[in-house]
């Protein structure tokens, strides 16, 4: 799984309240009629559970220029609100946190959730969103190979590397082709 490399995304909630928001790396569109987008969130993130309480989550795309913005919201806090403390955000549709450097966003209803080993799956049906005029190179997990990840991975699994290997992730594609 190490060889794929895709976009991160910083998914916002809040409840009663309090703003809450991690860093995820395991997000896809479901469907195009309806459309509907999948959020994977670590069960053990304060997001996770802020989003079981929410009827909204808010997905952001971040700019390759913004890994301090996606190192904020990787790490979990004892106080959730200090992150957002630390960055420009707004109330947008259904109340949802909207950070305001994000390249992009959009607010979804979650329609379902299921468990998904320690994780937790949420779909959500867009509501509302905001996309630019003109387009920034998007911020991928490869971008971010600094970051330890947030949890330990479970002891089933046993990952297997090639000895060799030249990059830590797989194949990039834009628009233009492979890069």
């Amino acid at each position: 799984m190490a060889m794929l490399d895709g976009p991160v995304f910083v998914v916002t909630t809040q409840t009663e309240g309090h703003p809450s928001g991690c860093l995820i790396s395991f997000a896809t569109q479901t469907s195009v009629r309806p459309p509907s987008f999948m959020v994977v969130m670590p069960r053990s993130s304060a997001t996770c559970d802020a989003a079981r309480r929410s009827e909204h989550l808010a997905v952001h795309v971040l700019a390759q220029h913004q890994v301090a913005l996606a190192e904020l919201f990787d790490g979990e806090t004892d106080d959730e609100a200090d992150k957002f403390a630390h960055c420009s955000w707004r109330a947008g549709p259904n109340e949802m946190p909207i950070l305001d450097e994000a390249i992009a966003w959009f607010v979804g209803r979650i329609a379902h959730w299921i468990d998904i080993g320690d994780h937790v799956a949420y779909i959500v049906e867009p509501v509302a969103g905001w996309v630019p005029d003109a387009y920034e190179d998007v911020l991928y997990l490869s971008d971010l190979d600094d970051l330890e990840p947030g949890h330990e991975a479970p002891e089933r699994f046993v990952l297997h590397k090639p000895a060799a290997e030249p990059r830590k992730y797989g194949i990039r594609f834009t628009l233009d082709g492979p890069v």
